[in-house]
Parts: C-alpha cells; structure tokens; sequence
C-alpha cells in the first residue's frame, strides 16, 4: 500500500487531501507535493528487500501515490542503465563518468514515468479525459498511458515540433491540436480547454504526481551506486520537473535512514537561445523571469517560462549546484561524441549535460576524482530525420 499521506504547498505549507483531485495551491500560485508517512516507513520498509521485487517503476509502491493495484497499469518504464562512460571521462580527465540513459524508457523518454503515474493517481480518483501542453514527448507519453487505461487524451503542440512526436500521438488514438507558437501558447490553448470542456489538466506542476513518477529515477539512482550518491548531477532543464523530483527522493532517502547525508550538487543545464534558470542563477534572483524569443533545437529545453522555477532554484541552491547554458554547436558536438565515443544516440537535451559537463570541468568546478552522472532523457532516433 501506498504510504500517502497529504499533499502540501512547499511555499505556505498549507495541505491539501490527497484523496480528491487537486491542482495547485492558488494562494502562492505554486505546486503542490506529495508527502509520505516516512517515519513509518522506516521501521517497515527494508531497503534491500526492493531489489527481490519485479522490475520497474511500482517496484516503489509505497512512496507512490497510487492506492490500488488495478490502477498501477505500466508498459515496462522505469529500471533504466546506468551505463559507465569510460572513454568520455577518460577525455574529460574524470574517473568515474555515468550516464542514466532514459531512452530505455516506453515511448523513448523519461517523461513516461510521470505520466504513468499521473494518470494512474489521477484515473483512480475519477478522471477519465486529459490534456496537456507539450513541447513533443510528453504528449506522446500521456497519449500512451491513457489508451493504456481507456481514457481521453487532448494534446495541443507547437506546430513546429518534431513530427515523429506528432505521429506518435496520433498513433495512440489521442487528439492532436497544432498551436502556431511555443509551449506556453500551447498551455495557455490547453488551460482553456480544460475549462470548457472539463479535462484534467497533468501540464508541467499543475497536478501533484507527474514529479512523483519523476522523482524514481533519483530513487533508482541511489540504488544503482549502493545508497552512495554521486557527487554530481547534470540535468538538463526545461520545466524541471525531473530535477525536482530527484531532490524530492534524495530527501525522502534520508528521512528513511538509507543515506548518508551527503546528496549531490544539482546541475541545471539550459540551451543559450532558452536559459531563464541559468540567468537566475546568475543573477541570483527569487525567480526566473519569462526568457524572450525563445529558441533551441533541444525541443524539451525550449521551455521560455518555468512554473517551478522557485523549486529549481531551491534544488540547485540546497545542493551548492549550479546551473549552465551551452550553445546549439555544443549540443549537436556531444550527440556525435556520446554516440561515436559510447554508442549511445542520445537526444540533443541529454546531449546538453555533455556539452555543459565539458564547460564546468574546463573552469575547474568539477573536479577529477569526481563521481558524475548524466541525465539523457530521450531516444536521439525521435530527431533522426
């Protein structure tokens, strides 16, 4: 059984019942997050004994929020590689290099994690038609999990993107709407139809549970290395769902007495043409202010502005992390490099972690006998044209 307990507001602290559909706390404009019974959890739960359970992502059922096993429908997400890159860290004068290859994943990115389960908790608490912005894959991935549980899918996306995101919507059986414009016009096309028509709306942190499904790969991650973090993670950053969701499982981790202490320094890594975090960062402001004429061939990192910015930069801050903006020559550089170098065909986003790792350990913040990993969120071959 699912440990759930509440939903809450990480700004006012507010909670909210987990056992009726919610949204966000429209007080501070802000996500909300699931929480746990961890103390609990931790006289109970044997971290060991999850090895011995059947792959995948359920395997974490009980800091999942979905109560009842017929809901917990899946195609096989989750238990991605954690793959060495000898030769890479070898150039990079680094003497341990990882990459966490989601490619692996159903539908050929990490975003089928959150919406396996966001679409389970959701189906489970009485919803029956979705919608969503999306700059490519996430549309594909809701279009997979609803026909997985019967119900409606609503996809609205930039004209624009890839078209093999396209196809494999409409190849699921979900709605394609084409939006002249970016990901924010689509959200706002989106939100609109969600009023009228009474859809769900699982957009970037405006439901509580696709950052739950996100958050198993920071859970898979410690379990890979033995409970024994990293020194670094590079992430690459659009809406941040991913980031934030592995420092919600580094912080879960600890309250359950499976770590150390000691969690890696967080990585943002934008594209130049759409970097709102890294200036942020930079600038050390409370927020990151909309990014103007957004533009990158990195579709998942054309994200101009980001609802959980604040978040992001509590991760990237809590952690001593940093964040870095790297240019379009860079990331189509380090596609050719981790599939020449590795044989891995990442997607441009996860390419960005290479390109920006490259930068930092140029200006000396990564050090050598470091411990890295890389994030590659995406099957390159959607960008094969």
């Amino acid at each position: 059984m699912s440990a759930l307990l509440d939903l809450a507001c990480p700004e006012c602290g507010a909670t909210f019942d987990a056992d009726r559909i919610q949204k966000v706390c429209q007080a501070c404009d802000s996500p909300l997050l699931a929480r746990y019974d961890l103390s609990r959890l931790a006289s109970e739960l044997d971290r060991d004994e999850l090895a011995s359970r059947p792959r995948g992502l359920w395997r974490w059922q009980e800091i999942l929020p979905v109560q009842q096993e017929a809901f917990r429908l899946g195609l096989g997400e989750g238990d991605t590689p954690l793959l060495a890159l000898p030769r890479l860290g070898q150039d990079l004068g680094l003497r341990a290099l990882y990459v966490k290859d989601e490619s692996a994943n159903p539908t050929g990115t990490f975003k089928a994690r959150g919406m396996a389960v966001a679409v389970a908790r959701a189906v489970e608490l009485g919803a029956r038609a979705f919608v969503v912005p999306t700059a490519g894959n996430a549309g594909g991935a809701l279009a997979a999990y609803a026909a997985r549980h019967g119900v409606e899918a609503h996809i609205f996306m930039p004209a624009d993107a890839p078209h093999v995101n396209r196809q494999e919507v409409q190849a699921a059986g979900a709605d394609l709407r084409l939006v002249e414009g970016l990901i924010d016009e689509a959200g706002r096309q989106a939100a609109a139809g969600a009023r009228q028509h009474g859809w769900f709306d699982v957009s970037t942190f405006k439901e509580p549970y696709r950052v739950e499904g996100k958050k198993t790969m920071g859970l898979e991650l410690a379990q890979d290395l033995g409970w024994d973090l990293p020194e670094v993670v590079l992430y690459p950053t659009g809406g941040g769902t991913g980031l934030v969701g592995m420092w919600k499982a580094f912080q879960e981790l600890e309250a359950l007495g499976w770590l150390d202490g000691r969690r890696p320094r967080m990585v943002v890594v934008q594209a130049e043409g759409c970097a709102p975090v890294v200036r942020a960062v930079e600038q050390g402001a409370a927020r990151a202010e909309p990014w103007e004429g957004a533009h990158t061939t990195a579709a998942g990192l054309r994200v101009p502005k980001v609802y959980a910015d604040r978040l992001i930069l509590r991760a990237v801050r809590e952690s001593g992390g940093t964040a870095v903006a790297v240019s379009e020559e860079a990331i189509a550089s380090a596609m050719q490099e981790l599939a020449r170098r590795e044989g891995i065909l990442a997607c441009p986003e996860g390419a960005a972690t290479l390109a920006g790792l490259r930068r930092l350990v140029e200006q000396g913040w990564v050090g050598p006998e470091e411990r890295v990993v890389l994030f590659n969120t995406g099957s390159g071959l959607k960008y094969l044209s």
